[in-house]
């Protein structure tokens, strides 16, 4: 049985995608006042993100998954 990621971990998935980001420009973009909500704890526990340097960025896991979802958004 496949898995389908949380929508927000795709989301940030994709938006790392484009281009690595800053710690402090991924905190301020996806920052939550809900203590649950650790969107990015998550994405980088399921191997979905990286931190490389002062840098987040996807894993090979994570790139593969925005490749699936931007093929997936061109079918549709």
């Amino acid at each position: 049985m496949t898995t389908t990621p949380d929508p927000l971990i795709c989301d940030l998935v994709e938006w790392l995608a484009a281009a690595p980001r800053t710690r402090a420009e991924v905190v301020e973009a996806w920052r939550s006042s809900c203590p649950r909500l650790t969107i990015i704890e998550d994405a980088m526990e399921g191997g979905s993100i990286e931190r490389a340097g002062a840098a987040f960025a996807p894993t090979p896991a994570g790139r593969a998954l925005a490749g699936q979802l931007r093929a997936a958004r061109r079918e549709a």
